[in-house]
This record gives C-alpha cells, structure tokens and sequence, in this order.
C-alpha cells in the first residue's frame, strides 16, 4: 500500500539515481564544480523532486503533469551522463550503470504517467 512517496518504486529508484550522479560527480574536475556537475546534480534532483511534488497534487492530471516533468528531467540527465562520458569524466563502465538506471527510471516513470492519465 502506497502512503508516502517513500513507497513509491518510481521515487526509490529516481533517489539511488540522484545518489549515484553525486557519488561519480564526485570524481570529476573541480572547475566543472559551477559547470557540468551542478548542472547533472540539479536535473538528477529534479526528478525524484517532480514526484514527491506529484504526489500531493489533488488530481490525476496534476500528478501527470510532474511525472511528465521527472520525465524531462531524466532526458537530462541521460544527456548530460553522455557528455561527461564524451569529455572522459566517466568511465565507460559507469556511463553503462547510470545510463541502465536511467533506463529503468524511464520506463518506470513512462508506466506511471501512462495509469494516471488513462
């Protein structure tokens, strides 16, 4: 039974995303600190965010539209993931975790809009 956002599969992995993003953000140049690693760190933010401000909406259509919002924020966040690879921020094995974890966050957030606005 669903009672806080906390129970919610799309929040759980939207959050061990935006951990994962802070963890390898870690490691990346330090003149990229106001850069790209502010810029990856808010989009990753903003999705588990999205959800929780959904979740308190009073209506369906509502609640879609910040899922749909999460949704974007990912599509940024995949992006961004694929310039830091691209500039050798992230190794090769990294960029194949975050962006499978994407993945899975998408296709969870795409079954999730899809029950609200049926």
């Amino acid at each position: 039974m669903i009672k806080t956002f906390r129970d919610l599969t799309a929040w759980k992995k939207s959050h061990e995303l935006v951990l994962e993003i802070y963890k390898v953000t870690k490691d990346f140049p330090v003149e990229e600190k106001y850069g790209l690693i502010s810029q990856i760190r808010r989009a990753a933010v903003s999705v588990p965010t999205n959800i929780v401000e959904g979740f308190k909406r009073k209506s369906k259509k509502d609640y879609a539209h910040f899922i749909n919002i999460a949704d974007g924020s990912l599509e940024e966040v995949k992006y961004l993931l694929i310039l830091s690879s691209e500039l050798g921020f992230l190794r090769e094995e990294l960029f194949i975790r975050l962006n499978s974890l994407c993945d899975e966050v998408g296709r969870i957030l795409h079954g999730f809009h899809k029950s609200l606005v049926e």
